[in-house]
């Protein structure tokens, strides 16, 4: 895998073209590689074709977390371990189904009790609350991380266990007045994925988070207070005991749970709310 990025950034310009896809064609067979595409539903052709697409699409923006052609190959692959573990999940395909699946549990209704260790933000459904919403950020600029919030405010259970969990550990290891775990994005429906590649984001198809068992985790601003590295180290440690797949996507991480912690963190969860 780091081979095979520093051959892409050394194939980066316009005129490399044929260059890259002769690469992608040589790197994506290697077996490591392929056994993971050959794994998730596309198979390894279909994720190869994927990949190619998303390199010959690829426009920089500030929106994307793929800050270059490089990032690009690193996020999608990376991401593809995600389709792999879950690739018998059934994905959200509208907003509907989001709003009112029984697999999914209210945030707001657990944060009114308190049995939350993280915290987020909803996005703003109107104009004033939109407006609100930019007069804090200017009297406050780094009051809170730079994100447009959660448009659904829904997670599986196991998923609020893991970050309850990480939360926790987070709070334990880090000085007092740092401010909790942040979370900047959980479900989205696949309609919400394609809105989020109309406007400029590196959302990849399938994803995880339409899956229902991704996160985004806020990072940059956390460096504010000296802890960044703790976050990512804590995040590394249970990726390298096979809880979750972690992927850096600069101002967030994106984590995924390996379906091996579910059992475990559905305990967990039921034990937290008395259930």
């Amino acid at each position: 895998m780091a081979e095979l990025l520093v051959e892409v950034g050394a194939l980066a310009s316009a005129s490399s073209t044929k260059a890259r896809q002769v690469l992608i064609d040589q790197r994506l067979r290697e077996p490591a590689i392929a056994a993971v595409l050959d794994a998730t539903p596309q198979g390894l052709i279909g994720a190869r074709e994927t990949l190619l697409l998303e390199m010959a699409r690829y426009q920089p923006n500030a929106r994307s977390s793929a800050a270059d052609l490089t990032a690009l190959v690193r996020i999608y692959l990376l991401s593809r371990i995600d389709v792999m573990w879950w690739r018998d999940a059934g994905t959200f395909l509208t907003d509907i189904e989001v709003h009112h699946s029984v697999d999914l549990v209210d945030l707001d209704w657990l944060r009114r009790r308190d049995l939350l260790h993280f915290r987020y933000t909803e996005q703003p459904r109107t104009l004033v609350g939109r407006g609100v919403r930019a007069l804090r950020r200017r009297v406050l600029p780094d009051a809170t991380p730079r994100t447009a919030g959660l448009l659904f405010r829904r997670a599986r259970r196991e998923v609020v266990a893991l970050l309850n969990d990480i939360g926790r550990e987070f709070a334990a290891v880090t000085p007092a007045g740092t401010p909790p775990l942040w979370v900047t994005s959980l479900v989205r429906s696949a309609e919400h994925q394609y809105r989020l590649r109309r406007l400029g984001y590196a959302a990849m198809v399938p994803s995880g988070h339409c899956l229902g068992w991704a996160v985004d985790l806020e990072m940059e601003w956390f460096g504010r207070y000296g802890v960044r590295d703790t976050l990512a180290g804590l995040l590394l440690n249970r990726q390298r005991s096979g809880e979750i797949n972690v992927v850096d996507e600069g101002q967030a991480w994106h984590v995924c749970l390996a379906p091996t912690a579910t059992a475990r963190l559905r305990r967990a969860y039921e034990a937290e709310m008395g259930i």
